[in-house]
């Protein structure tokens, strides 16, 4: 009899929960009893960092345990090619996967989650100054590229080479300047379209959080756009930390979506991967996704209970993915060493008494695989780019004078995109690097506020006479600050720097005996990232660093 009572009422909770429409509501609750436990080892990337609370329930439902790890795109990609020991992958997209014979090869099933279209997010008094905002209002790609060279439109993005909704933004614009849809090549790649649309390129990153959080800081003075999935987008909006809200557009001529699709890498868990998918699929679910994430649901009927919460977009074009992996790739080697606003940044290399030992050798086997050949997804992403100026500024007692390297221009094609192979003057730049690298000596204290501070203004002074780079400072130390100023001499020194100084991101990679909270206060106010390198190889850091570049 009491079985029969809990039954009843765990039904009509899923009921309630059917009905609600409160963006507040719990994770679904299942009721079929559990099977015995297994386990799913799901890769996810790190955009479905929110659908992490939904595991719990995945497993009261299935008997299947989901252990999610996360990862940026390319990465993960990587990963899958490479033969990931994952049993499933989840990702916002796999269509750059699957062009990939190996990819195909590698995922067994694959079954679409949810929906999320690419929209461009305009601060609403920006949107009414354009006339953007008018119901009968048709923008195109078109529309967003002028309005980007014309210096109208300043958007943050994630980086093209390295996340999804980056790649498929530049895609978009490709596709809808080229006209041909599916037999796009690389050869008929439209190159004034991309340069221009990447004119209004402001903020840079690779996390969809980092990027709302610079956005949010910088809205209004140094970016009046955000370009990312729709569900984010909506997220940023009903957040309350920005300074107006976002008016979302849908290029006219179309957009592309994420669609989610939940692959199986390992076979031998097809029945585990069936029977998450099935939750997955299912009405509880895809409402409390819906709910909890704003990402479309994949039954119309289902949509129609959201809809308080989804903006009607109508009829919407979905912009085709050329099949042609030249194009893609050809894309994301133009992008990084053509046509982006080249690097400029500062290393600041903690060169102290403590960086004797493998923490010295850590330190330069990060810098020679910046300066190496991996030919890997993620290794092409590392490396040095075409037209990039980076600064070597060792310290320990006292900051040292900066060292400039310089990688020189590659060759440039007249028409489409196509990856282009290192010159002899790139190649002996790179060594010049490593050669760099090898020569670093470790003896003294630590001034690491001081050095900050030298490389700030460093950049500073580079941007007053080179304003097209994207600037920023990047540190390493392995312990804490021990001559010199301190961190709240910092924070006054900082403070007294001019306003420009607000576009220069400080990243800080902190391995060894760090003072991580120190750290983050100091990123908190030169708005930039801590990359934690303590329990991951420092090589392995510098991919992550060079996404926010």
């Amino acid at each position: 009899m009491m079985r029969r009572l809990a039954l009843a009422l765990a039904l009509l909770a899923a009921a309630a929960l059917t009905a609600c429409g409160k963006r507040d509501d719990p994770a679904p609750v299942q009721t079929a009893p559990a099977a015995p436990k297994t386990t799913l080892q799901v890769l996810a990337t790190s955009d479905l960092k929110d659908i992490e609370p939904l595991a719990a329930q995945i497993e009261a439902a299935t008997g299947v345990a989901v252990k999610f790890r996360f990862g940026g795109t390319m990465e993960s990609t990587q990963e899958v090619l490479s033969g990931s020991t994952a049993d499933a992958a989840w990702f916002a997209n796999a269509k750059y996967l699957l062009s990939d014979a190996a990819g195909q090869g590698r995922v067994k099933l694959q079954e679409k989650i949810m929906l999320s279209p690419i929209a461009v997010g305009v601060s609403e008094s920006d949107a009414a100054r354009f006339g953007w905002n008018k119901p009968d209002a048709k923008l195109t790609w078109a529309d967003i590229t002028k309005a980007a060279k014309r210096g109208e439109l300043r958007y943050a993005l994630s980086n093209p080479a390295t996340s999804n909704q980056g790649f498929m933004a530049l895609l978009g614009v490709v596709a809808a300047a080229g006209g041909k849809g599916e037999a796009l090549t690389a050869a008929d790649v439209d190159r004034q379209a991309i340069a221009d649309f990447l004119t209004g390129y402001k903020i840079v990153g690779d996390n969809s959080t980092y990027l709302a959080e610079q956005f949010a800081r910088q809205q209004g003075t140094r970016a009046n756009a955000f370009i990312n999935y729709e569900s984010w987008l909506l997220t940023l909006n009903a957040s309350g930390k920005l300074r107006e809200k976002l008016h979302l557009i849908y290029p006219f001529e179309g957009v592309s979506t994420a669609d989610y699709p939940f692959m199986l890498l390992n076979d031998a868990k097809r029945a585990d991967y069936l029977k998450v998918v099935e939750y997955l699929k299912g009405d509880a679910a895809q409402l409390w996704l819906a709910r909890q994430t704003l990402r479309r649901p994949m039954k119309a009927e289902l949509a129609a209970q959201v809809a308080d919460l989804l903006p009607a977009r109508g009829v919407q074009v979905e912009l085709p993915f050329s099949p042609d992996r030249q194009l893609a790739d050809g894309l994301i080697d133009a992008y990084l060493n053509e046509f982006r606003k080249p690097i400029a940044s500062t290393f600041v290399l903690d060169t102290s008494g403590s960086m004797q030992g493998q923490r010295r050798e850590q330190l330069v086997e990060a810098i020679h695989y910046l300066a190496g050949a991996d030919v890997s997804l993620t290794g092409r992403v590392a490396k040095l780019t075409n037209r990039e100026k980076l600064w070597f500024l060792p310290f320990s007692d006292r900051p040292r004078e900066p060292v400039l390297f310089e990688i020189p221009a590659g060759t440039r094609v007249a028409k489409g995109v196509a990856p282009q192979a290192d010159t002899d003057a790139k190649k002996a730049e790179l060594q010049r690097v490593r050669d760099a690298a090898d020569a670093l000596r470790m003896n003294g204290g630590t001034a690491l506020y001081d050095s900050v501070l030298a490389a700030l203004n460093h950049m500073l002074e580079q941007r007053k006479l080179h304003p097209d780079y994207q600037y920023s400072v990047v540190a390493f130390t392995d312990g804490k600050n021990t001559v010199g100023r301190n961190l709240e001499a910092f924070k006054q020194a900082y403070e007294q720097l001019p306003e420009d100084v607000r576009g220069i991101p400080v990243f800080m990679v902190l391995y060894g005996d760090a003072a991580e909270g120190d750290l983050k206060q100091l990123v908190g106010i030169t708005g930039g990232r801590v990359f934690d390198a303590r329990k991951t190889p420092l090589y392995a850091v510098f991919k992550d660093i060079r996404s926010y570049q």
